[in-house]
């Protein structure tokens, strides 16, 4: 069994006599291991340097990439959500297939098991890991920004139990905001997803919050600060402005209006 921790030391170079190929398989699987030492360990720094690095050419990356789409099908959970993160990983190098978008989409809109973490499991982060790939993917021109706004809507709004406890909502307000930076986009399209939202909410304005509607309260919230600061895409800290950020904080402060006690 590879040592990924001796790799990592070694300032990620390659291990002599040992075949890309072979290396890959081996990260491919341990990115979806169970065990969160190994998932979520070094063998994950390990591929995110050869990525960003180019080791792994783009034919293994484009293979890879589809192994991670089949795998939002997958009986097990940490499965699913580090597919997300290895995808994410993958388009932020720059290449991308309509299949990928298409996977991503059919699970992150009907994905159940919202835990951000277990005692078991380790971190699973469906939502932020969705989300992460979510902007990434909003980011580039040949993916359509309104499908993509109009996903994290129903994500929003699909039925739960689970009330976000890890930042998920900051990691989702994030990745819209990442979308809504798009020059393409009409101040309608900017705000039109908000639409259903607000429908979902308006029925809230009294009595108990359910899970779903505090989520969604929180993350909209979270957009509203990130339409008027701007939203960072790279590392330097760099803001970048909304298109519309006037309309989208118009539009987010109308919805919001009947569940905030103080408006």
């Amino acid at each position: 069994m590879t040592d990924w921790l001796e790799i990592y030391e070694s300032d990620c170079a390659l291990p002599p006599g040992r075949r890309l190929d072979d290396l890959v398989a081996e990260l491919a699987r341990a990115l979806g291991d169970p065990d969160p030492e190994i998932r979520d360990g070094y063998p994950y720094a390990v591929l995110a340097t050869w990525i960003e690095r180019g080791v792994i050419d783009r034919d293994r990356r484009l293979a890879l990439g589809d192994l991670m789409a089949d795998r939002f099908t997958d009986p097990r959970t940490e499965a699913r959500t580090f597919a997300a993160l290895v995808l994410e990983m993958i388009v932020r190098g720059g290449d991308l297939r309509p299949g990928w978008v298409e996977a991503f989409a059919a699970w992150y809109r009907s994905e159940t098991d919202l835990r951000g973490h277990d005692a078991a499991l380790g971190w699973l982060h469906a939502v932020a890991h969705g989300a992460d790939l979510l902007g990434t993917c909003g980011l580039r021109p040949e993916v359509d920004a309104e499908a993509l706004l109009a996903l994290a809507a129903e994500r929003l709004l699909a039925p739960t139990d689970y009330l976000f406890a890890e930042r998920e909502d900051d990691r989702l307000a994030k990745a819209v905001g990442l979308v809504l930076t798009r020059g393409d986009l009409t101040a309608e399209q900017s705000i039109g997803w908000l639409s259903p939202i607000g429908s979902a909410l308006a029925p809230h304005e009294r009595g108990p919050m359910p899970a779903w509607a505090s989520n969604t309260v929180r993350t909209l919230r979270a957009l509203y600060l990130a339409a008027d600061l701007g939203v960072s895409a790279r590392r330097d800290g760099h803001r970048a402005p909304l298109a519309h950020g006037e309309a989208v904080k118009a539009r987010l402060a109308e919805v919001l209006a009947p569940v905030f006690p103080y408006s």
